[in-house]
């Protein structure tokens, strides 16, 4: 654990809040504090700012290769020391030293892969409307980018914004949840090593105490040009408002509730397979979670009782970086308690509980038994919510035409997951979800390559793929008039 640091990390220098005070990091499996951080305020918040605007004016200068290059050391450096990150993920979310592992190589191919799209973002040669003139679109970077991420995957969250951003040519600031800074300042202490300049990455740590007024600056200050958050959708929609009075581009990945449908003709073991790591990766705790299980009733007993099965035999919960754990605990406190709450309600209103249904407080104060739920009904509240957490709610239909109004009948739609092997049914249903992206018998959709995002109130923009760096682009129109053919 080498990389863990306790300072900020702001214009190439590990700093103090100005205020010197601090907050604690704790290890969700028993509360233990960790270490202690910066909490950051206003006043740092600008510096940090400054600092990300002074560095611009040079950085926004160098070639597409020297970017590259920049990003492919970084890059090295994370594969290098990917066990380092994977135990100081584990120690402040709590997931599985499995899944920490998982997320280090996930979130480390987005630097890769923007190291060498920063070498595709290319302009445009117009064909003119008159002889003497030439048309040319040239693609610039916006400025300062700040990015607000979230705890449920700290390390992928950050690098999926700043490598696409820095490809680009920006500078960033960003601010980690105050949940999980500690995967934030060791990719900082990574980019240092890395070679990057000072002011072109900054990692401000704030408490929940400090982090609306953190995030106020960053939405108001007119030096950032660009926010991208990743989070609630109620909290992006606060952030949009906030935002509006410098008109900033905006990148918003907000809430799911993604529909998980099989339909008759799907293979189940596949179904029950990808169920599995659709609904239970990271403990439940991801936006693009199965939420609603709707199994058509000529296989719903058969999904039902193989599902509860496979939770049986295969989820071993407890501290995630010992031998043998699958999955840890909640986040915290307010997180369990939601969830518990939602079982309550279902189970007294007549849900039917075939597995898990409370707390495991003999594994630690915030572990929640894997649960699946039948007969669950509208009048419940967890029928149409995002749950982000280790709760399976599985519902029966009837017909196609049924299933797809309840799984649209949402605000959201970031992803959607559906298994079939009808293929004329396939290309249908996957047109009429309406959600950014579909697994089509995969459970398992995330990737460097692809463009993740969602329509409706799931956000504005796409992260990864050769679309990640339009949020972080101008296109600047220039015609040179008046030529002499």
């Amino acid at each position: 654990m080498h990389l863990l640091r306790n300072s900020a990390y702001v214009n190439g220098n590990w700093i103090s809040a100005a205020s010197k005070q601090t907050f604690p990091v704790c290890n969700p499996v028993d509360n233990a504090v960790i270490t202690r951080v910066p909490d950051m305020n206003t006043a740092d918040t600008q510096a940090a700012i400054d600092a990300a605007a002074k560095a611009f004016e040079s950085f926004s200068k160098t070639t597409a290769k020297e970017r590259s290059d920049l990003l492919r050391n970084w890059y090295n450096l994370m594969v290098k020391h990917s066990e380092d990150l994977a135990c100081i993920l584990t120690k402040e979310n709590g997931k599985s030293l499995a899944e920490s592992r998982s997320e280090i190589k996930y979130g480390s191919a987005f630097v890769e892969w923007f190291s060498e799209e920063a070498r595709r973002i290319d302009g445009q040669i117009l064909q003119a409307p008159f002889p003497n003139r030439e048309l040319f679109l040239f693609k610039q970077p916006v400025g300062v980018a700040a990015l607000i991420t979230p705890w449920n995957f700290p390390h992928a969250m950050i690098t999926r914004k700043a490598a696409a951003a820095l490809a680009a040519g920006c500078t960033c600031v960003v601010k980690p949840s105050e949940d999980t800074p500690l995967s934030a300042l060791a990719l900082a202490d990574l980019a240092e090593q890395a070679g990057f300049p000072a002011g072109i990455l900054n990692v401000l740590t704030t408490s929940v105490t400090n982090s609306p007024a953190v995030g106020l600056e960053l939405c108001e200050n007119p030096k950032v040009r660009v926010l991208s958050f990743t989070g609630s959708t109620a909290v992006g929609k606060i952030l949009y408002k906030q935002c509006a009075s410098t008109m900033k581009r905006l990148s918003l990945e907000l809430g799911g509730n993604a529909p998980f449908i099989v339909f008759r003709t799907a293979n189940v073991d596949v179904a029950v397979n990808s169920a599995m790591a659709s609904k239970f990766r990271n403990t439940g705790q991801t936006c693009v979670s199965a939420n609603r299980f709707f199994v058509e009733d000529d296989v719903f007993d058969e999904f039902v009782e193989k599902f509860v099965q496979r939770i049986d035999q295969e989820i071993k919960m407890g501290d995630g970086s010992k031998e043998g754990v699958t999955h840890g605990p909640l986040i915290k406190k307010s997180q369990l308690d939601m969830v518990n709450g939602l079982v309550k309600d279902a189970v007294q209103k007549g849900a039917k509980v075939h597995c898990g249904g409370g707390p495991l407080p003999g594994l630690g104060p915030l572990f929640y038994a894997p649960t699946l739920l039948t007969g669950v009904t509208r009048d419940m509240e967890v029928y149409n919510r995002e749950i982000f957490g280790p709760i399976a709610v599985i519902n029966k239909f009837c017909n196609e035409e049924d299933v797809l109004r309840q799984a649209n009948d949402t605000p959201v739609g970031l992803a959607g997951y559906f298994f079939s092997q009808d293929i004329s049914q396939i290309f249908r249903v996957a047109r009429k979800l309406e959600v950014g992206m579909v697994g089509v018998n995969e459970g398992l959709i995330s990737c460097a390559e692809a463009a993740f995002g969602g329509v409706k109130e799931s956000g504005l923009g796409r992260e990864g793929s050769r679309h990640g760096v339009e949020d972080y682009v101008d296109i600047k129109y220039v015609c040179i008039g008046n030529l002499k053919r």
